[in-house]
Order: structure tokens, then sequence, then C-alpha cells
């Protein structure tokens, strides 16, 4: 693999970050520095730290950004039900996030097995 952007993973992550960002403009606008921020922030990281650790070349290295990716999947999950829960995401979406999240999550955790 020569990239990153190779990585089904890393691919549906961004998507997932789009999509993020496409349902957090409906928040109320005094989110925009909370919640807003926060899961947008969570979205982010997931990919990113796929891209960084790939970029290490050392598979200890990558492992461990593969590592903190998943904790960035629980924390936005976290953060989705929270957004739920007050009223910024309807039940349906919510769950669609949370199954691409968990797809994400089973895709991490195999990613992570082969780099050890």
């Amino acid at each position: 693999m020569k990239t990153f952007r190779e990585l089904i993973v890393w691919q549906k992550s961004m998507d997932l970050v789009t999509e993020i960002y496409e349902e957090t403009k409906a928040f109320p606008a005094e989110e925009k520095f909370g919640l807003t921020n926060q899961i947008r922030r969570a979205s982010v990281s997931i990919p990113s730290n796929i891209a960084e650790g790939f970029g290490r070349k050392s598979d200890g290295d990558f492992a461990r950004f593969v590592a903190i990716a998943m904790g960035s999947n629980y924390e936005l999950q976290t953060q989705l039900e929270i957004a739920s829960n007050v009223g910024f995401i309807e039940d349906r979406q919510l769950t669609l996030f949370i199954e691409k999240l968990e797809e994400i999550d089973k895709m991490l955790k195999g990613l992570k097995s082969k780099l050890k």
C-alpha cells in the first residue's frame, strides 16, 4: 500500500466527517463552540490519526495512532448520543451514525491486529 488514501477505513471515516459536518449545520448557534465543535473535532480525529499513523512508517506507531482513532470513534458515539438526548439529532439519524461508527470500529480493530 502506497498511501493511507487506499485504506477503506480512512475513506469511510472521511465520508463520515462530511456527513457529520452536514448534520451539525442544523445545531443551535449557541452550540457552535460546544457540542458542535466537539462532535466535529472527534469526527476529524478518526481519519487524521489513521493518516498520521500511516505516515510514521512503523507498525508500532501506526497501531498506536489506530488506537487513538478508536478512542475518537467512541468519543464521537457518546457525543452523538448526547446530541440525540437533547434533541439535536433524530433517533433515525443517530442509528445511522452509530452503525457507520461500529463498522469503522471493526475495521480499525482489524487493522490494529494486523499491525501487531
